[in-house]
Formats: C-alpha cells, sequence, structure tokens
C-alpha cells in the first residue's frame, strides 16, 4: 500500500491516512454562522477520503472578523458545528478548524470597530487606518485563541489549527514590517514572538491532553522588509519548544506578497468580476487597469515550498505537515517519503472533493489547471471550482481558457 494511506498521528490524535483538507478559505459562512453549503463541502471531502478535513480561518473574536462569509468562534455557533463534526466522523475523516485573527487586514464595516494590529497605521488594501492594540488588549487576545479552542472542543473537533503566517494577527507581531512597536513587544525577534507564545500558553492549556495542535507559520514573508528563512526557523524552533504537535510550512503575506501563498497567475477579470464594488471601488478599478503591477505572478510549479519545507525538516525534530502545489500521487509520495508526516492540500480537493478515493482508486493526478478561479471568486463569494459553475460570464471562461493554456 501507499505510504499515503498508511495512518498518522497529531499529538493525540490519529488520522487514518495522511492527507488533510487544507485551511483554504471556503467564504461559506452566513452572517459568521456555519451554513448548509460549509456542511455538504466538508462531508463531501470527508466522504471523498481525506484522512482529515480543515474549517477555515474561524475568527476567535469579533474584531478578527475580515470576511462577512468567515466563522466567528462563540457559543451560538457550537450546535450548529457539532453537527458538521459528527457527519465528518461519521464518513471516518477527523475534523480540525483553523482558529486566527486577521489583525489589520479587514475594515470598521466588518469586524465592528476600528482594526487593530500589532502597530498603528493606514492598511492601503481595506483601506483602512488601524491601531495598536494595547498590552492589557494583547493579554485578552491571547486568552480569546484559548476560548476559541475551548468552544473547538465543544464543537467535536480533533485538531485545531492556529493561524501564525500570511500576514494576519500573530504574522503582523513576528514580522518587522508591520510591527514597530518600542515596549517588549516589539523591536527584537525575541520580543517580537512574545503574543506568539502568550497566544500558544493560552491554546495549548484548552486543548489538555486531547486535542491535536497545529500551527501555520511561514518559512519566509516574501518581500524585502519582512521575516527571511532564518528568522521563520527561529519561529518554528521556538514553536517546537512551546509544545506544538505539528506544523504547517507555508510563505507569504497576503496584504504584500500573496502569490507567494497560491502561485500562479491571478485571473484578475475575475478577481474584478467578483469584487464587492461599494467597498472596493478604487481596488476593483486598479485591478481591472493594473492587475499585474497590483498583484504580481509568480510561476506555479508542482510542491513549490518543498525545496524549503525541506530546510526545515533538516533543523526541526517535529511532524511538519507539507502544503503547496500537490497535484499527483507521485508528488504526494515523493514529499511524505522525504520526512513530512502528512499532506495538505486546497486547490485539487475543490476541483475535486473525491480525489483522495480516486487516487487510491488507481488515479495519478488531480485535473486541476490552477487557473486560479477559485482564489479570485473566494474573496466576495463562496470558494468554487469554475468546473462547477454555470452561465459563468463569457469574458470568464475566456480568461481561465487563456491561463489554463499556459
Amino acid at each position: 500500500m501507499s505510504v499515503i494511506f498508511t495512518p498518522c498521528k497529531i499529538g493525540p490524535v490519529t488520522l487514518r491516512n495522511r492527507t488533510i483538507r487544507s485551511a483554504a478559505f471556503e467564504n461559506m459562512a452566513t452572517h459568521h454562522n456555519p451554513s448548509p453549503a460549509l456542511f455538504n463541502y466538508h462531508v463531501s471531502v470527508s466522504k471523498g477520503g481525506v484522512g482529515m478535513t480543515t474549517l477555515a480561518y474561524a475568527s476567535v473574536n469579533r474584531s478578527g472578523l475580515s470576511f462577512d462569509g468567515q466563522l466567528w468562534m462563540r457559543e451560538d455557533v457550537v450546535p450548529a458545528l457539532r453537527e458538521l463534526t459528527t457527519a465528518i466522523h461519521a464518513a471516518g475523516a477527523k475534523a480540525s478548524i483553523q482558529l486566527g485573527h486577521c489583525g489589520n487586514m479587514t475594515h470598521r464595516s466588518t469586524c465592528g470597530q476600528l482594526p487593530v494590529g500589532a502597530s498603528g497605521g493606514f492598511n492601503l488594501y481595506s483601506p483602512t487606518f488601524h491601531r495598536a492594540l494595547s498590552k492589557a488588549e494583547i493579554k485578552q487576545m491571547s486568552q480569546d485563541f484559548g476560548k476559541a479552542v475551548s468552544l473547538s472542543r465543544q464543537a467535536g473537533f480533533d485538531c485545531v489549527e492556529i493561524h501564525a503566517g500570511h500576514g494576519y494577527l500573530i504574522s503582523q507581531f513576528l514580522s518587522p514590517y508591520t510591527n514597530r512597536r518600542t515596549d517588549e513587544f516589539g523591536g527584537t525577534l525575541r520580543n517580537r514572538m512574545r503574543f506568539m507564545q502568550m497566544a500558544m500558553e493560552e491554546v495549548l492549556k484548552a486543548a489538555g491532553s486531547d486535542l491535536g495542535v497545529v500551527v501555520k507559520t511561514n518559512m519566509y514573508d516574501g518581500f524585502k522588509g519582512g521575516l527571511e528563512m532564518e528568522d521563520c526557523l527561529t519561529v518554528a524552533k521556538e514553536l517546537q519548544s512551546i509544545g506544538a504537535h505539528a506544523l504547517v510550512l507555508t510563505a507569504g503575506f497576503v496584504s504584500k506578497a500573496p502569490m507567494t501563498v497560491m502561485r500562479g497567475c491571478m485571473p484578475y477579470k475575475t478577481l474584478a468580476h467578483y469584487m464587492d464594488f461599494k467597498h472596493f471601488w478604487w481596488l476593483k478599478a486598479g485591478i481591472r487597469l493594473a492587475g499585474r503591477l497590483i498583484i504580481p505572478p509568480m510561476p506555479f510549479e508542482e510542491t513549490y515550498f518543498l525545496k524549503d519545507a525541506l530546510y526545515f525538516r533538516e533543523q526541526l525534530q517535529m511532524p511538519l505537515i507539507y502544503v503547496g502545489g500537490l497535484l499527483s500521487r507521485e508528488k504526494m509520495e515523493t514529499v511524505l517519503n522525504s520526512g513530512f508526516e502528512a499532506v495538505q492540500m486546497g486547490r485539487a480537493l475543490l476541483h475535486d472533493p473525491a480525489f483522495v478515493n480516486h487516487i487510491r482508486e488507481g488515479q495519478e493526478r488531480c485535473n486541476c489547471k490552477h487557473s486560479n478561479y477559485c482564489i479570485g471568486r473566494m474573496y466576495s463569494k463562496e470558494m468554487q471550482c469554475h468546473h462547477q459553475i454555470e452561465n459563468l460570464p463569457l469574458s470568464l471562461k475566456k480568461e481561465i481558457a487563456r491561463l489554463e493554456a499556459k
């Protein structure tokens, strides 16, 4: 049997195989609550054979919301989430939920207040001014991470994934680009890690002995002035020392180097087409006129993070989970045979929720061509593959065909 289909452990949790649906944002919540679409998608992936499926980007509190279609962890959502985890378990998979806070990557109209971050300033992405968290708020924010983990247990999740990458709040504290504080939470990397340490202390306390704790962390920020690889290795070693059960190794900053995260071309017409004109009229116009300058493309190749992830594999002793450009049985086996505990996939499982079962049955690769239509769409509407959409506008069909022909 392929190594893909052997069991693996993440802390106290055993997965039936080594495949995990990554925490790719679904944008399927309704008023920040679980929806039938969210339920149906994760159940379909679970029935499709994954070892574990991960609900994406649930905010630990109200101020951490950056999308209307994003989950907000609170008592009200626990019963519906428990229904979902029960269905996931009935399909034979484990259930995980990614917990995070967007920091300054939001707007008052979504998060209900002036956005907060490691430091104050102006975020052109939203666009909005934002303020620095006070020391008392940092302590409360850390406790909110712990409370979200407790709610996750009540909801029946087996694992939590703490989002410490991609330029969201924990990442904003870690990166010198977004952390310009002069107190004990800023300056040296040791100081910039302090909020992460406080949050992880609360997370691990709430997780206890029966909940797996995964952390998604950058290998580099992907631009000058951000975290470089050796800085990120220091962060990873700290997470290992703290007691995280596994790391998902990623890279990139959504507000500065977004295609570092995903690779390939951004479908600019698709992105502009689905944008909320009321809130993003200026960005919508800019994307139409100069999309390649605002969001420069990066070449896609299978396992585009593997070389860098292998360097981290050499330096760390803890379980590592690979994510980034997996499309085939061959590459999945290559990654797993290189010392990674499991593999995560996002776009492949959106294109084909039963991809894992199809590999087991002899299929060699996923037919996703990475036009990134799903990425261009997900910031405004629910994340879907263009193969599942009827009556696409002709201009978007032409864009998809052109990108897939490359």
